[in-house]
């Protein structure tokens, strides 16, 4: 039995409408690929036309309210048989097989001029090509299913004329003031002067390609220059100062990163990067390029080596895209020590608007920690510190709590500032900075930590009941000794059981993903969750050595009772955010309250 091989059709109606509400996010796009292929245009006149030095000219002509779009170019222009071959043939482009040739031919797929269809009722084409200039061709067709060709008389000149006749849904796009826009968008770094009217759009030449080894400039003078380049692009912050990127061995991409003005917080993404391919916008929200921790900063780059999807409106995730990051990370460390270094100023600037997430970023590259270890500020009890000051005091103290705990009331009795361990990425800072440079980080609520803050000591069975009775509502007592002598007690919420918690919650299953939570579930198991807090009762106390020496004696008398119902109620104050979660008791404040008004009342009318 004989196979017979078939052709595969082609829906072109339906390609149109892929093209149209599929492939690109905005119809507006069409502009940009029609650009793109008289931009190519010129470029293969220049591979070849041997005669031909330029200079070149691309323009687009319109009138408000005209409704139609012109698009010239004096480039190579097109023969008949070019028409039919590549115009008219989708996903045929000439420029294809030119690539070899230039890096700078910016088209791949033969898509862009189906593109044409999807905002225009009719497009014609008159051409005239640099191999035939006695004769000129005009190609017209209302739907790109069908078309046609016939010889008009020779144009003056070489080069292409596109004319849409645009929707109605799309005639916004041939108003003057909506075209410049979006010509400045994405023609910004086309190496071929473009122009609407009689405006250059990208007359501005990026500082990257002005940049030549044998001009010396002044630092000042090239930094002013990048910082105007980056105003254009940036949206919506000042940008503090500029970071080059040049190529390194493996990747191409050269351009500009800046830091931004506007202050960042733990939930802050802010980058975002304009991806410029062989000169024309491919993606103007690249953020995945940066780095994650580098949510303060914005971008522009231009690359010949990435390849684009077939939208021309992302990057595809191959190994220069790889190469891409990387290299952009390296710019970025690279460029942060120079401005420590060189632009103080700067630098000062740079610490207070984005200290938190520079925090973070010091836990993801050597070069970074060894950079900001001694310059961003840790967020403490006693206001924003650097990890010096915090050192200074002897071992450096962290809360796992939220504001209003227990480590509120110790450390300022203890008269030493405590970092806010439950901010974003101090807990990660200051166990890298511990470990990095052989301090001692005693993480308070834990059970390590516990041990290393209080020295526990053992009582009598009955004196232990007795402290039970009087001062707990559930907590644990646990007899120490620890400073200061004047705080008689205070209640450890233990933080590693209120982690187990809050991870092995419903809520958490919510938040976490499957594959994260497994591990941080693997961590959990190891914690005990038993004891939710401990009551830790100061034997160096004057007044808790006297009430114990007094029950010894035989002195559980009323006296005693109302001291240790003063006692009380002073934990429950002092616990005021951590109590009732720890307690299960209800206005417990207002209770405590009542209790030092009575207690204070009693022993006031004793005699």
């Amino acid at each position: 039995m004989s196979i017979q091989k078939h052709t595969t059709g082609v829906d072109l109606s339906g390609l149109l409408t892929v093209l149209s509400k599929n492939l690109y996010s905005t119809p507006a796009v069409a502009i940009r690929e029609l650009i793109q292929n008289a931009h190519d245009s010129i470029t293969r006149r220049r591979l070849e036309d041997k005669g031909w030095q330029g200079p070149s000219r691309l323009q687009l002509v319109s009138q408000s309210g005209s409704g139609i779009l012109r698009i010239i170019d004096n480039g190579s222009g097109l023969n008949e048989q070019e028409i039919h071959t590549y115009l008219a043939t989708v996903g045929v482009g000439y420029t294809r097989t030119l690539r070899e040739q230039s890096q700078e031919l910016i088209g791949l797929f033969g898509l862009g001029f189906l593109s044409a269809f999807v905002i225009a009722t009719r497009v014609t084409v008159t051409t005239t090509s640099y191999q035939d200039t006695e004769r000129t061709w005009r190609y017209q067709s209302f739907d790109g299913e069908t078309y046609t060709v016939n010889s008009v008389p020779a144009a003056e000149a070489i080069g292409t004329v596109i004319e849409l006749e645009l929707r109605k849904e799309f005639q916004h796009l041939s108003n003057p003031a909506t075209l410049e826009r979006l010509l400045g968008h994405y023609c910004a770094l086309l190496k071929e002067p473009v122009y609407f009217n009689n405006t250059h759009i990208n007359e501005a030449i990026p500082p990257w390609r002005t940049n030549n080894d044998n001009v010396v400039e002044h630092p000042v003078q090239s930094r002013k220059r990048n910082l105007e380049f980056a105003k254009k692009f940036e949206r919506q912050f000042e940008p503090i100062c500029t970071i080059p990127v040049k190529p390194d061995g493996n990747s191409d991409v050269c351009g500009l990163l800046w830091i931004q003005d506007g202050g960042t917080y733990s939930s802050s993404d802010n980058r975002n990067l304009s991806v410029f391919v062989r000169g024309m916008l491919l993606d103007d929200d690249a953020r995945d390029l940066l780095p994650r921790w580098a949510g303060f900063i914005g971008g522009v780059i231009e690359s010949n080596e990435l390849t684009p999807t077939a939208s021309r409106e992302d990057l595809q995730r191959d190994q220069q895209y790889q190469f891409a990051q990387q290299l952009l990370n390296n710019a970025l460390i690279e460029g942060l020590a120079a401005i420590a270094k060189t632009q103080k100023e700067a630098w000062r600037r740079i610490l207070a608007r984005h200290n938190q997430d520079l925090l973070a970023a010091a836990l993801c590259d050597d070069r970074l920690f060894d950079l900001l270890a001694d310059s961003v500020r840790i967020p403490t009890s006693q206001g924003d510190l650097p990890v010096a000051s915090l050192a200074s005091h002897g071992p450096i103290h962290i809360s796992l709590g939220s504001n209003g705990g227990f480590e509120d009331m110790l450390f300022r009795a203890m008269q030493i500032p405590v970092a806010k361990g439950d901010l974003y990425a101090v807990h990660g800072f200051l166990r890298r900075w511990s470990e990095m440079r052989g301090g001692k980080l005693i993480e308070i609520g834990t059970e390590l930590g516990n041990q290393q803050l209080f020295s526990e000591e053992t009582l009598s069975e009955g004196q232990m009941a007795w402290l039970k009775q009087h001062l707990s509502n559930g907590e644990t007592i646990v007899p120490a000794r620890f400073k200061p002598a004047e705080l008689p007690l205070v209640v450890v919420p233990d933080r590693d059981a209120e982690l187990k918690q809050r991870l092995e919650s419903d809520e958490a299953d919510k938040r976490i993903s499957l594959s994260a939570l497994r591990m941080v579930r693997m961590f959990s198991e190891t914690l005990n969750g038993d004891i939710k807090a401990r009551l830790y009762v100061n034997l160096d106390n004057p007044a808790i050595s006297h009430l114990l020496n007094a029950f010894q004696d035989g002195g559980d008398n009323s006296s005693c009772n109302q001291a240790m119902t003063l006692l009380r109620a002073l934990k429950i104050v002092m616990m005021t955010g951590d109590t009732d979660k720890h307690t299960g008791e209800t206005n417990s404040l207002n209770q405590a309250l009542r209790h030092i008004a009575d207690a204070a009342k009693t022993l006031a009318t004793m005699k």
